[in-house]
């Protein structure tokens, strides 16, 4: 058992970061056709915010076309034994978007951003509920993306804590985009397992 939870945890991984590399723009034409997704209002294109907010995104259409393509009895299924299910690994995403901006509460200033009473016992118990759990990604995508814009560019080297890492307020919006970029593989490998292609990489294969 332990073989072969290993093996399926080194399969995971292997494919996420294959999954991940995209030789060409062309298989983001399924993307862009998202209406209303990650679109935030215009702020200077240089900034580490703006860098930040293309890269938040480029994950949330990313997440939400996975999420849409996978049958909702799959939401159920996971690789083994004690590790997330398909619903999981995305209530996974909306509990740590909503945790990143209790984190830049701590330490930015917490009147500049929305405030939120959820709790993860509430996201957790509509893991499995595919239009319940889609929409909380999304909302949670829109409630991290508010708080940032709400951010200031001169604090960029300001201290910031970011799971359970000490860093700047640059390097906390870098910590999210790896976090994100991290599950966005494995949400993709999930699919692929499961015989779902990616939304992205329905268009190249069939060319």
């Amino acid at each position: 058992m332990i073989f072969r939870m290993w093996l399926i945890f080194l399969m995971l991984i292997t494919l996420s970061v294959f999954c991940l590399l995209d030789p060409g723009g062309a298989q983001d034409t399924a993307i862009n056709e998202l209406p209303n997704v990650g679109s935030e209002p215009v702020i200077p294109p240089s900034t580490f915010r703006a860098e930040f907010l293309e890269e938040l995104a480029f994950c949330e259409r990313r997440f939400l076309l996975l999420a849409e393509a996978m049958p909702a009895e799959k939401y159920s299924w996971r690789p083994a034994q004690g590790m997330r299910s398909v619903g999981g690994l995305f209530a996974h995403v909306v509990i740590a978007n909503y945790n990143a901006v209790v984190a830049l509460d701590q330490e930015q200033d917490p009147q500049s951003g929305p405030q939120s009473s959820l709790q993860p016992e509430t996201i957790l118990a509509i893991a499995e509920d595919k239009p319940k759990i889609m929409e909380a990604l999304k909302n949670s995508f829109g409630y991290l993306r508010a708080r940032i814009l709400n951010l200031s560019d001169g604090d960029g080297d300001k201290a910031q804590r970011m799971f359970n890492r000490q860093t700047t307020l640059r390097g906390a919006l870098m910590i999210i985009d790896r976090h994100l970029g991290q599950h966005l593989g494995q949400a993709t490998t999930y699919a692929l397992i499961n015989g779902v292609v990616p939304p992205w990489k329905q268009k190249s294969q069939q060319e």
